[in-house]
């Protein structure tokens, strides 16, 4: 499989390790700021990179850039009709302008706010704990998550979906604030807190408070090489899929459509 990477910082430089380990080609690599990308564009010229994936040929297309560009990247790339894995978080409010988009244009696009398998077994953890918590109210729920200080987006991705699993279960919470609270929270809202520090790859628990005492589930990245991994994966099954007619082209898909 010939895959061409949009963006090609740490994680991409990652990816492209575990994809040809895996027997893959990396067909292109393209960024911004990256000397060593095989293709460089100009910041913001989404133009520039889906002409630039087009030239290269490639079966698949990950994106791991950033969330300032994604958008404008998934609106030029996806008509190319070319399989497209997107790893950038930060976009969730978008996501049904993309389904549309893919759905009109025939362009499949798959994307996770967390490729690792571990971080997808914990919200399956999560929801499962929820179900039992349910049933004993005297217990409050919160989540916090830390990531390094260069991540761009706060929440992170994988928090705003851990929150949303906590809402789709839990009979009492049915709102997510992400800011400070500068009142009482009300019974039904969710506090999603965030820290940036150092260089935490990524860390989320989930809290289950009562006056007696505190049920904490946490899961912690050791490094990027799990999401990596995923991505590649998550590529392999989207090929196999389409090339199958199991998944269906201009598919809108989601980590658990293919794991």
């Amino acid at each position: 499989m010939k895959i061409t990477l949009i963006g090609y910082g740490k994680m991409g430089h990652m990816i492209a390790d575990i994809a040809i380990e895996r027997g893959h080609e990396i067909a292109a690599t393209i960024d911004t700021f990256a000397k060593d990308a095989s293709v460089m564009v100009p910041a913001g010229d989404a133009k520039a990179v889906a002409q630039a994936v087009k030239n290269s040929g490639c079966d698949v297309i990950i994106d791991f850039s950033h969330p300032s560009a994604i958008l404008d990247n998934i609106k030029e790339v996806l008509p190319l009709g070319i399989p497209l894995i997107v790893g950038t978080t930060g976009w969730n409010s978008h996501f049904e302008e993309i389904k549309a988009l893919a759905a009109s244009t025939g362009g499949t696009i798959m994307t996770s706010s967390n490729f690792s398998v571990g971080v997808n077994l914990f919200y399956k953890i999560i929801e499962n704990a929820v179900k039992l918590i349910n049933e004993y109210p005297e217990y409050d729920i919160a989540t916090w998550e830390m990531h390094h200080n260069q991540k761009a987006d706060s929440p992170s991705g994988t928090a705003l979906e851990i929150a949303k699993r906590i809402l789709n279960e839990s009979v009492t919470k049915k709102e997510t604030v992400i800011d400070a609270f500068h009142q009482k929270p009300e019974k039904d809202e969710l506090h999603v807190s965030s820290t940036r520090c150092g260089f935490v790859p990524g860390t989320h628990t989930v809290f289950f408070d009562s006056k007696a005492d505190t049920i904490e589930l946490t899961h912690r990245a050791r490094s990027r090489e799990g999401f990596a991994l995923g991505s590649v994966v998550a590529a392999e099954k989207v090929k196999a899929g389409l090339d199958s007619g199991k998944i269906k082209a201009g598919s809108f898909l989601e980590m658990d459509d293919i794991f």
